[in-house]
């Protein structure tokens, strides 16, 4: 899957505001796989493993998954994986915690977990085990590699693709539990690590990682709410902090974490919606950050996420979590 931009822009096109150009976002996604020859393609190899989850998730929401040939991207993550169990963004490229949660979502998405033990290679159990070794036990924090650094998104990563496969316990949830709780700001909301600045992007993460531990009780789910819903900007989109520009990969970040815990309602969803139909380039196809922009596969995943939160027609039904 490429991660070359463009050819289009949000708001371009001949289409109508509130349509969802269904054919031509497929057609969109379609097209990337054929521009392996533009620099861009290379420059974005260290994406390449997230660029298929991104395009693989919303031809499912779209009721499209036969767009991608199903084997050819099994083959492609299976290639992907290292000896201990870890996935690297390419073949070749170092085991890292965020490609491996990508390739667990796409094969788990493919229905194809099992084949990550094919002939006997036990590979299902080396990527519990890969993602388990990334756990400090004394703070409860996850590593992203070998190399050491912390975020909440690969605590978040580790306990979504561990409960992808059956193997939460090899991991000590409580302690990873007590590391989100040290996250939490006075807003409510969370950041990247203790003391960080608050960010929707690390509010889902953090959200979702306690939904999974079944802990969302600790959550002040009204200041967060209050937070979270301020995000909204007049145009309808959200954004990811105070005094920041929209983007509608927020349309999930944003909205997912309301979901879970109980107060979509408190943002305008039907302005949420018309933004995020803007970003749409009604002709070639796929979404942009915001109007008038290139469109690209990372915002393209993520509007179409946010309208199937928000029960868009046409779109399956998607798990905030």
């Amino acid at each position: 899957m490429s991660l070359v931009s463009g050819p289009g822009r949000g708001g371009g096109g001949a289409g109508t505001l509130e349509e969802l150009c269904i054919d031509k976002h497929v057609a969109y996604i379609q097209s990337l796989n054929k521009r392996s020859d533009e620099l861009e393609y290379a420059y974005t190899e260290h994406l390449r493993m997230n660029g298929v989850y991104w395009g693989l998730t919303p031809l499912h929401l779209m009721n499209r998954a036969e767009a991608l040939p199903r084997d050819e991207t099994i083959e492609f993550v299976l290639s992907c994986q290292h000896e201990n169990g870890g996935f690297g963004a390419a073949p070749l490229h170092d085991a890292h915690m965020l490609y491996t949660v990508s390739a667990i979502q796409i094969l788990a998405t493919l229905d194809a977990l099992d084949e990550l033990d094919r002939s006997g290679s036990g590979g299902k159990q080396r990527a519990a085990s890969f993602i388990a070794s990334l756990q400090d036990r004394e703070t409860g924090v996850f590593k992203g590699d070998e190399w050491g650094e912390t975020d909440t998104r690969f605590l978040y990563g580790a306990l979504n693709a561990l409960s992808l496969l059956g193997e939460l316990k090899l991991v000590d949830v409580d302690k990873a539990v007590s590391y989100i709780q040290q996250c939490v700001n006075l807003d409510g909301a969370y950041g990247v690590r203790p003391g960080a600045e608050s960010h929707a992007g690390q509010v889902l993460t953090c959200v979702a990682a306690l939904a999974i531990a079944g802990r969302l009780d600790l959550i002040d789910r009204s200041r967060l709410g209050t937070w979270l819903s301020e995000r909204q900007l007049e145009d309808g989109g959200l954004n990811g902090r105070p005094e920041k520009l929209e983007d509608v990969c927020y349309s999930w970040w944003v909205a997912a974490s309301l979901a879970i815990i109980e107060r979509l309602d408190w943002i305008d969803k039907g302005k949420l919606q018309s933004f995020i139909l803007r970003c749409q380039d009604y002709d070639h196809g796929g979404l942009s950050d915001r109007p008038g922009n290139v469109v690209d596969v990372f915002h393209t995943h993520f509007g179409l996420a946010g309208l199937s939160l928000l029960g868009h027609p046409g779109l399956k039904e998607i798990d905030p979590v």
